[in-house]
C-alpha cells in the first residue's frame, strides 16, 4: 500500500486544472483563495513557473491570470530583489447584500440543496478517512471561529468546510466543495445574526467532535442541520432587505 499524500483546503487550491491552458481558470482559483483568506493579505505567491507546474498549465497562461488579478487589485507585482506577486487582500464593503436581495428564494433553496449535498458527504467521509493532521486542522478552523467576528467570521466559516472536505480525501469532492465557496460561499455564510464566539462556535466543535470519533452519519447530520439553519437565515435576511431597502441591514451585512 503506497503512502499517502497529505491533502487539505490550501493543496486543494494548487491542484492541478481538469481543463488546462485557460488564464479564466487560473485567476477564478485564485479569486476564490483569496476571498476565501486561504492567501492571506501580503503573501507571496510562488514563482510563475511554480503556479504553472502545480496548475498544469503554461507559463503564459500563469502570467495572464495575474495581470487579471492586478486589474482587479488582489495582487501587487514588484520587481527587483526580494521581488514577485504579493496578495492584496480585499477590504470594505461586499456586493454580497445587493446579489442576496437580486437572488429569488427558489435559487437560494437550490443553493442550498446543492451546497447540502457536497458538505453533508464530505462531512461523513471524513470522519472515516481524516488523519491526525486533518483533525489538528479542523481543531484550528474551529477556534478560527471563536475568535472571528464580522466578514472574518464569513471567512472563517468557510475555511472550516474547506477543511472538511479535504479531511475526506476526495480530490473531485474538494474541488466541488472550492467551486461552490466561489459560486455561492460568500452569499451563504453572511456573518449577520451568527454569533461566531458561541453558536458557531458550538456547532463546529460538534462537528469536528464527530469526524474526530469516526461517526459519519452524526457529522453528515450535523452538518446538514448547520447548512439548514444558515439557508434559513439567509431566506429571513431577504425578505428584510426587500422590505427595508436601504437599512441597517446594509450596513451589518458591509461590517460597519
Amino acid at each position: 500500500m503506497g503512502k499517502r499524500v497529505p491533502h487539505s483546503a490550501r493543496a486543494a487550491l494548487f491542484a492541478p486544472l481538469e481543463q488546462t491552458g485557460r488564464a479564466e481558470a487560473v485567476t477564478r482559483r485564485l479569486v476564490d483563495a483569496i476571498t476565501l483568506g486561504l492567501l492571506t493579505d501580503a503573501e507571496q505567491l510562488p514563482s510563475e513557473t511554480e503556479l504553472a507546474s502545480q496548475f498544469g498549465v503554461s507559463t503564459v497562461t500563469v502570467r495572464e491570470a495575474l495581470v487579471a488579478l492586478r486589474q482587479q487589485g488582489l495582487v501587487e507585482t514588484r520587481r527587483g530583489r526580494g521581488g514577485g506577486s504579493f496578495v492584496r487582500a480585499p477590504s470594505g464593503a461586499s456586493p454580497w447584500q445587493d446579489r442576496l436581495r437580486a437572488t429569488s428564494l427558489s435559487e437560494l433553496r437550490d443553493v442550498g440543496d446543492h451546497y447540502l449535498a457536497v458538505a453533508g458527504a464530505a462531512a461523513k467521509l471524513a470522519a472515516d478517512r481524516a488523519s491526525v493532521e486533518d483533525i489538528a486542522r479542523l481543531q484550528l478552523a474551529t477556534e478560527d471561529i471563536r475568535a472571528a467576528t464580522g466578514p472574518a467570521a464569513a471567512r472563517a466559516e468557510r475555511h472550516f468546510h474547506l477543511e472538511v472536505a479535504a479531511a475526506a480525501q476526495s480530490p473531485r469532492l474538494t474541488q466541488q466543495e472550492l467551486a461552490l465557496q466561489g459560486e455561492a460561499g460568500g452569499l451563504l455564510w453572511l456573518p449577520v445574526g451568527h454569533d461566531g464566539s458561541t453558536e458557531a462556535h458550538t456547532a463546529h466543535r460538534e462537528i469536528t467532535s464527530a469526524i474526530a470519533r469516526g461517526d459519519g452519519a452524526l457529522a453528515r447530520t450535523l452538518t446538514e442541520e448547520h447548512i439548514l439553519d444558515a439557508v434559513d437565515r439567509l431566506v429571513e435576511l431577504h425578505f428584510e432587505l426587500i422590505e427595508s431597502p436601504g437599512s441597517a441591514l446594509d450596513s451589518s451585512l458591509r461590517g460597519e
